[in-house]
């Protein structure tokens, strides 16, 4: 029967199947392979989200690790050029936002980890180095995204020195262009540029980023509006490390202290912070200090440090009550029966796609 069925329904059946069985499917033959071609991305997230480690010296691979299965694979990133650096993921999509690096103004670019693609975007309207970079995904606007870069250095109009960018603009991947949505505060700029690390959170029509300036604080582009926003981080001054991350739609701040005490805090319509939990001390004892980097998703929050060192995850669990529990996660030291070395790297969450992008 399953040899019979044509191909575009073939392809919707194997749209439900989580990454790591869809990739075993696609092995049994040929017509279950050629499928892959027709199959159509879904964004809904009903599967758990995939942990993507990409070393910071080298692009032109990654590993990532399997939450069903819990194991470890390493992807071949060839068609990446080597001058890029990861800063964001389109996580529904699949995919990781990169930037080029070398003192030039930057472009970005798209891939797909898992099936190879690469895209360039286009040419910023204001060439700039170094801006702070979002992402923002509309799944009811036809799963499109859009890119937002905020300040950064641009050459001055007279050439030879450069200034601070007060500008933001946008990629429409419906359009496929960049247009300037607006302006900001010199102030904003110079932090943004300077002090932020890339990772961005969307909540309530708002786009955050964080700056690591002791102490740290948050600035947010309202869309509605096109103002922008300070927001403080608790115990900001005190904090080793903090990030942004996504939890149920609305912003939430993950930071450790140098007592190795690890807090989530949540913001609240007014604009105040409520303390929602507090990591195990078992766990966070050993794993909090300058190195720790923490990154989130709807649905999970990883704090990690090289690739060898392991994880803890905080994330929901679906087999139960739907209730957010601590767990730890082995790093990856050897695999394919070779060891690795303890390699530093950048760690983000996707949604493996094995479809076909219609944006790269």
């Amino acid at each position: 029967m399953w040899e019979n069925l044509p191909s575009d329904l073939l392809a919707n059946i194997f749209s439900y199947l989580p990454p790591h069985s869809l990739a075993r499917a696609m092995t049994t033959c040929h017509h279950w392979y050629n499928c892959r071609r027709s199959i159509r991305p879904r964004c809904n997230h009903r599967h758990e989200p995939w942990f993507v480690a990409l070393p910071t010296r080298n692009v032109n691979i990654c590993f990532v690790h399997n939450p069903i299965e819990k194991t470890w694979h390493l992807l071949n990133l060839a068609r990446v050029p080597s001058m890029t650096r990861p800063v964001s993921t389109i996580g529904g999509h699949g995919l990781i936002v990169l930037k080029s690096i070398g003192g030039l103004p930057i472009r970005l670019s798209i891939c797909n980890p898992f099936t190879g693609e690469f895209r360039h975007l286009p040419n910023l309207k204001k060439p700039r180095t170094n801006p702070a970079v979002g992402v923002i995904e509309r799944f009811s606007d036809n799963n499109r995204f859009n890119v937002y870069v905020a300040g950064g250095m641009c050459e001055a109009a007279s050439g030879g020195a450069t200034s601070y960018e007060p500008t933001i603009e946008m990629f429409d991947s419906r359009s496929n262009e960049w247009t300037i949505v607006g302006s900001m505060p010199l102030e904003f700029a110079v932090r943004l540029t300077v002090w932020t690390p890339n990772e961005s959170v969307y909540s309530n029509g708002v786009l955050y980023w964080m700056t690591s300036a002791r102490a740290y604080s948050i600035m947010g582009f309202e869309m509605n509006t096109n103002k922008w926003k300070e927001l403080s981080v608790p115990t900001g001054d005190t904090l080793e490390f903090a990030a942004l991350v996504p939890r149920d739609r609305k912003l939430t701040v993950v930071g450790g202290t140098h007592g190795g005490n690890v807090s989530v805090w949540e913001l609240r319509e007014s604009d105040e912070w409520n303390l929602i939990e507090k990591m195990p001390v078992g766990l966070s004892e050993n794993f909090v200090g300058g190195s720790t980097k923490c990154v989130g998703i709807e649905g999970g929050v990883c704090l990690y440090k090289e690739i060898g060192s392991g994880m803890i995850v905080w994330g929901r669990n679906q087999d139960r009550t739907n209730k957010w529990e601590w767990s730890s996660i082995e790093g990856c030291n050897w695999l394919n029966g070779k060891t690795l070395k303890n390699y530093p790297i950048r760690g983000l969450f996707l949604h493996p796609n094995l479809a076909s992008s219609p944006f790269v």
